[in-house]
């Protein structure tokens, strides 16, 4: 039975099993994140992601949600491999692109004294084009827009971070039911390829509160993407300023994102909790 070396690591509290296949080989990538994605079974994690060789880029990641499904992009997931590839000597460098199925990103490490305190990665640009996301509306962009979900009227703004998000603005996200909530978004038929879902209060104009129901992994403690979203709608729905950074508060703790008309910067920690070995059957 072979071993696996594996790394623990969390980008404000949504943590992920790191597998670099630099130099090893995996075989059946989505049936080993269901394993070891397993919090009573395995390692226990949001998913696991695969930081693999790229031609293209200093790396390539491949993010796995813990249902096996795989994702395009994680916000706080690339800042972790960014890490990864630095304390690892894979990539010993500041600046690193990484490649996703959402494009190259290119990711700014923050060093303190030869370790890494932080991480800004350029995001690209939000598209607001609900045909790209996809969201079955019509329009140039879905932005407060009324809809019915599960039988209930919501106000939608949707955005793609390289991933599809659909942003609700609410008076105490603490207070709603997500385990009900998350699943009837994720599955409505709005949404062809599903959708990650943000639940966001506006505390002033450089500061919001959000919660987000992840399709695949459902309810996590951060969500980079959806961090990003949520600033977009913020702006685009007239709450805070374009060009200036927002803290997002989520339950695992803050990310600064600036959105301009040329891209989504995002600036963030990236934590390694543990390193270990498993047996993979």
């Amino acid at each position: 039975m072979p071993e696996l070396r594996f790394t623990k690591m969390h980008g404000c509290g949504n943590d992920y099993v790191y597998i670099s296949t630099f130099d090893q080989t995996i075989n059946d990538h989505a049936e080993l994140t269901k394993k070891l994605s397993d919090r009573r079974f395995g390692i226990g994690g949001d998913g696991v992601i695969f930081v693999c060789p790229s031609d293209i880029a200093d790396a390539k990641m491949r993010i796995f949600n813990m249902d096996g499904s795989e994702a395009q992009m994680c916000g706080n997931g690339i800042r972790c491999v960014a890490k990864f590839l630095y304390d690892e000597g894979i990539a010993r460098k500041e600046v690193l692109r990484i490649d996703t199925l959402s494009g190259v990103k290119e990711v700014h490490l923050h060093l303190d004294g030869g370790e890494v305190t932080g991480v800004t990665v350029d995001m690209g640009k939000a598209v607001l084009d609900p045909a790209k996301l996809p969201v079955l509306l019509d329009g140039s962009a879905v932005i407060d827009r009324p809809v019915e979900i599960g039988g209930k009227a919501y106000r939608i703004t949707c955005v793609s971070m390289g991933n599809p998000h659909c942003v609700l603005f609410v008076e105490d996200p603490a207070s709603l039911p997500l385990e009900t909530i998350g699943p009837v978004f994720e599955h409505a038929p709005l949404f062809p390829e599903r959708i990650n879902t943000e639940f966001v209060r506006v505390i002033d104009r450089t500061h919001l509160e959000m919660r987000v129901w992840e399709r695949g992994s459902g309810e996590t403690l951060a969500c980079g993407t959806g961090a990003c979203a949520t600033v977009v709608a913020a702006v685009e729905n007239g709450f805070c300023p374009k060009g200036e950074p927002v803290t997002v508060s989520l339950r695992g703790g803050d990310l600064q994102i600036t959105y301009t008309d040329e891209c989504v910067l995002m600036q963030g920690p990236a934590t390694t909790v543990f390193h270990g070995t498993c047996l993979v059957k």
